[in-house]
């Protein structure tokens, strides 16, 4: 009986994991840095978060293009740039000493190098790679960003205390340097490159690949589709109601309830661990059933769940856990489902780029409700109307899927395109 191997579709995934898991310990240093960068250069925490608030927004918006140009020149070319790219800025951020440094290098340089390691990356991959099992890979490289906070970030912090930053930073860079070093070596282009199919993929059926089309010219063709604006809008309301609700305001609003911040740092970890395990499950389920009822479920249940938090927030931290686990299970478990979507409705050559610029919206949803709800505590004094507000939004997102969702079912096969069985 022959003996059977690991299909390299699998190499390929654990390596994707990787790379995500250290970019995203690389965009997650500036928190760990920011006390001790005022303390020592004197800059206000205003100017600090410009640069982090560039980096953001050019991981968002990096991402369709970065697609794109792997489509053209291969994803481990510009893997090997990116990664380069984020180790040399970010060991080159121990000999700053003024404030423009701090925005090139840790604003657009870190921000243009993780932009190209974003979601888009994992959904390429994942497109590409497999025909089986795609949601499950989809949704363990998309947990791969919380795991790789939650490895990084404790880590960083104990350095920073126990050495400085700037042996926190280069810590950073040389992770980056054993990643471009795995890339180097381990990382494929595609699965004909190595004289393969797909993993799951039937070798009776040919399933041509059209070339995918290019940023501008995918994004002109989507923007008339109600399909994108549904999936661009409900992501849309993804960003604003986790990294820019949330994972913004929640432990100030914590604050405002006499809740301790060491605790409600405790409960950000916790939505991180649950995020591993429901994106993972997302992922899971993604490979069985509807996508429009999977994150019907999702965005109905979270928004659920914000409209109650006031009250949940009067009752003290133990109550808070629950939210925590639940909110944490439900954080980005609409990834996976997502770019199936996405898939079905663009083709599989188009979800790349396309789901870049979907990926976009959400953070542009995340910095509007970072600063949206800052303004509501401001003027208001409170956080309530910013969480009932995004509940309200989570469950219209919703309800979309179900109302509107007809413009997402999964386009028709061409009949020539199959091979005799």
């Amino acid at each position: 009986m022959a003996r059977r191997s690991i299909h390299y579709a699998w190499v390929v995934a654990a390596v994707t994991f990787v790379i995500l898991l250290v970019t995203a310990g690389v965009r997650a240093t500036p928190g760990v840095l920011m006390i001790a960068l005022e303390g020592e250069f004197g800059w206000s925490r205003a100017a600090i978060s410009t640069a982090v608030a560039i980096n953001i927004a050019l991981f968002g918006l990096i991402g369709p293009f970065a697609a794109s140009v792997m489509d053209r020149w291969g994803v481990r070319r510009v893997l090997l740039g990116a990664v380069a790219l984020l180790a040399v800025s970010v060991s080159l951020t121990t000999q700053m000493r003024s404030l423009w440094q701090l925005t090139l290098l840790w604003g657009v340089l870190v921000g243009t190098g993780t932009g190209v390691t974003s979601m888009v990356l994992a959904a390429i991959i994942a497109n590409r790679w497999f025909d089986a099992r795609r949601g499950l890979v989809l949704g363990v490289l998309s947990a791969a960003n919380a795991t790789g906070q939650l490895i990084f970030l404790p880590v960083l912090a104990s350095m920073v205390a126990a050495h400085g930053w700037r042996s926190a930073a280069l810590v950073v860079a040389g992770g980056a340097a054993t990643v471009f070093a795995i890339v180097l070596v381990f990382m494929r282009n595609r699965p004909e490159d190595l004289g393969l199919l797909p993993y799951g993929r039937d070798p009776r059926v040919h399933v041509p690949q059209p070339p995918a089309l290019a940023p501008l010219a995918a994004l002109a063709m989507a923007a008339r589709t109600r399909a994108f604006w549904l999936l661009a809008g409900t992501f849309f309301v993804c960003g604003a109601s986790t990294n820019g609700l949330i994972g913004t305001h929640l432990i100030a609003a914590c604050h405002d309830y006499g809740i301790h911040e060491v605790q409600s740092a405790q409960l950000l970890a916790m939505m991180g661990v649950f995020d591993i395990l429901g994106t993972t499950i997302s992922g899971w389920l993604t490979d069985r059933y509807s996508s429009r009822y999977l994150l019907f479920g999702y965005y109905t249940l979270r928004g659920l769940s914000l409209l109650f938090l006031p009250l949940t927030l009067r009752t003290g931290a133990n109550s808070l856990v629950i939210f925590a686990v639940f909110y944490g299970l439900d954080w980005i478990a609409t990834v996976p489902p997502t770019v199936r979507l996405t898939s079905d409705a663009f083709g599989r050559e188009n979800t790349g780029v396309i789901y870049g610029w979907i990926g976009a919206s959400h953070q542009l949803g995340a910095s509007a409700a970072a600063f949206g709800a800052g303004a509501i505590r401001t003027v208001l004094g409170d956080y309530q109307m910013a969480f009932w507000f995004a509940g309200v939004l989570c469950v219209v997102a919703g309800f979309s899927f179900v109302t509107l969702g007809r413009s997402l079912r999964p386009r028709p096969v061409p009949v020539a395109t199959a091979a005799a069985g």
